[in-house]
């Protein structure tokens, strides 16, 4: 009996304009999809909009049209950019769908009945913009904009209830919030008393929302709208067939900046309602430009659909899966893009491909050879190709996406270095046999590859698959049939040229630096939240690092003098304006500062009380 495997992406606000957060979310929930779909397992993949709120109405009313036009206008964007994105989601869902509104009026006056809502009067802080009561605190860490201060009756949701049974169920279900310092981060968070939540808008305030059943005088609150799209969608009380296949989801993807709303409020909701849990709720990180989060009011936000338009659809999606590291932070840049494609598309798969193709079209007319005897050679091929098989699926559900296409990366060099020792454009001349079963085993092995990254690009792997017939799609060895005519195709991977500029000429006997020069050297302070061995190094330390907002990675040689222990929550010193280099096929953005002496080693630390991650050092 085939596995079930639901997975979704967070309800998109309405309001924005689809940019490369959207899009990397959505391809990876369709890469993941389309992974376990080759798996044999039922998939179903959500996605939608989050299409309620103060901010949508004010948006409507600025432009003369009711809240309803206003999204139903808004809408298409995202729609037309999954097409473009060759997503294959199988919902899309709307909150303003009258589906939706039924599911969230019947779950609401659950809660209600089991005696986990009251009403209230509260005067606080509040929002605008970000739609929610804020702390004194929150106010003065300035990040808040349109703050006022209201008092009014509404309803609470009571949260607190169920603060350590959430507690207990993180603890006993390990990957129930991944990554594992996110993990972290939550019961962090709920190590302080945990409050009742505001769960209602009055409508002399906010009319554009869902209302509450037990009183239609108010609105719900968005967040208990909107979380509540991924039972909806699954078939809560409208199909229960539907519902108990389909609930609980496998996984959530979320951003890490929505972790609290899906790890504390959306839990807390569902054990009110007494409705099963999501098996796990993973919270990727942020891109970055350069070395800024992406964000409208810095106008550093990349547009998917321009790079798409010069370089196509499946060159971004694999850029984008194969550039972040789950759980981290990753900076887009450009120059990185290229590198990327010119490396590992058109120089390791696409080369392979003209290279295989061409040999075969000019020495066998265009057939492909029979396999022969398989020699030893071509043995360890079939091995590491069913090795790759073995480990790319693990890695996968291991929610290792980067690192399965690596994997199979490495898998396609590997098959480069077989066609450079065999040289079959050589040995055709003295044995065509041989040649044949040379050629016959590369392509093979690069079906096999295609499969593998199909899920990553199915428009240009298509291509390949079209080019040797294949239509079963049978990701194991020995399924191309010899004998099969080759397709012609255009070249899969057009290198990118980019012009290169003149580097200065720079003065190798001076040993001094300017006060200027000095002064870019951006030091900052960064604590420490985890620390592991780089795999094969007796002296790294992959680090995870918090810099003010961002999190990234740095690779360190202390694992000499130091346990993992001794560092997570130290406050160091790090040159944070270093160019991203790779250290034993590993990431390091930043550099951190110690001092040795002999065979001695210490870090520059800071006193954590007196100083918070990402401020100037000086």
């Amino acid at each position: 009996m085939a596995d079930k495997f639901y997975i979704t992406t967070p309800i998109y606000y309405v309001n924005d304009k689809p940019h490369i957060g959207h899009a990397y979310t959505t391809i990876l929930a369709d890469v993941l999809a389309r992974y376990h779909k080759a798996e044999g397992n039922e998939v179903f993949f959500l996605t939608g909009l989050d299409e309620h709120g103060q901010k949508v109405q004010q948006a409507a009313e600025e432009r003369g049209v009711s809240p309803k036009e206003h999204c139903d206008e808004m809408a298409p964007r995202f729609l037309e950019l999954w097409e473009k994105l060759h997503i294959e989601n199988d919902d899309f869902i709307r909150t303003t769908e009258g589906r939706h509104v039924k599911v969230v009026q019947d779950i609401l006056q659950t809660v209600f009945d089991n005696g986990d809502i009251y009403e209230d009067e509260y005067e606080g802080l509040y929002s605008v913009s970000e739609e929610r009561f804020i702390t004194e605190k929150e106010a003065e860490s300035g990040e808040f904009r349109d703050i006022k201060k209201l008092q009014e009756k509404n309803y609470f949701f009571k949260m607190s209830k169920y603060q350590q049974a959430l507690i207990d169920h993180i603890n006993d279900n390990p990957n129930f919030i991944q990554p594992e310092h996110r993990k972290n981060e939550v019961l962090g968070f709920l190590r302080k008393p945990l409050g009742d939540l505001c769960i209602s808008r009055p409508k002399s305030r906010l009319n554009w929302g869902i209302d509450l059943p037990f009183d239609n005088n108010f609105v719900t609150y968005v967040w208990f709208d909107a979380l509540i799209n991924y039972v909806t969608a699954a078939g809560f009380g409208v199909d229960d067939e539907s519902y108990n296949k389909w609930w609980p989801c496998e996984y959530h993807l979320i951003g890490k900046d929505i972790l609290t709303t899906h790890a504390v409020y959306w839990p807390t909701m569902l054990m009110s309602a007494k409705m099963p849990l999501p098996k796990s709720i993973f919270a990727h990180g942020w891109w970055l430009s350069g070395e800024s989060k992406m964000s409208k009011s810095l106008g550093n936000v990349v547009n998917p659909l321009d790079l798409i338009e010069e370089y196509g659809v499946d060159p971004v999606r694999y850029y984008l899966m194969r550039e972040m590291v789950l759980g981290q932070d990753a900076s887009f840049t450009m120059e990185s893009f290229i590198k990327r494609y010119n490396s590992d598309l058109a120089n390791d798969y696409g080369n392979l491909l003209s290279r295989v193709t061409k040999l075969i079209q000019s020495n066998f007319g265009g057939i492909v050879p029979d396999s022969g005897k398989k020699e030893g050679t071509e043995q360890d091929v079939i091995v590491s190709a069913e090795r790759t098989i073995s480990n790319v699926q693990s890695l996968i559900n291991a929610m290792k996406v980067n690192e399965a296409i690596e994997e199979t990366l490495q898998f396609i060099r590997g098959v480069n270095k077989y066609m450079e020792d065999q040289a079959p454009w050589k040995l055709v001349k003295e044995n065509k046999d041989s040649a044949g079963r040379v050629l016959y085993t590369a392509a093979e092995a690069l079906r096999i590859g295609t499969l593998l990254l199909s899920p990553v690009m199915p428009h240009r792997t298509g291509v390949v698959l079209e080019t040797f017939k294949d239509e079963g799609k049978e990701l194991r060895w020995g399924k191309l049939a010899p004998g099969t005519e080759l397709q012609k195709h255009t070249p899969l991977f057009p290198r990118i040229n980019i012009k290169k500029e003149k580097t200065p000429k720079v003065d190798e006997d001076k040993n001094t630096v300017t006060y200027e020069d000095f002064k870019n050297l951006g030091l900052k302070t960064a604590e420490v939240l985890s620390a592991e061995k780089v795999e094969g190094a007796d002296k790294l330390f992959k680090l995870q690092i918090k810099l003010g907002d961002e999190e990234r990675q740095i690779v360190a040689g202390i694992a000499e003098h130091y346990s993992p222990e001794e560092l997570i929550g130290k406050m160091i010193v790090v040159v944070s304006n270093l160019e991203p280099a790779k250290i034993r096929g590993v990431e390091s953005k930043g550099m951190l500062l110690a001092a040795s002496r002999k065979k001695d080693l210490s870090l520059i630390v800071v006193d954590k009380e007196k100083v918070s991650s990402g401020k100037k050092a000086y």
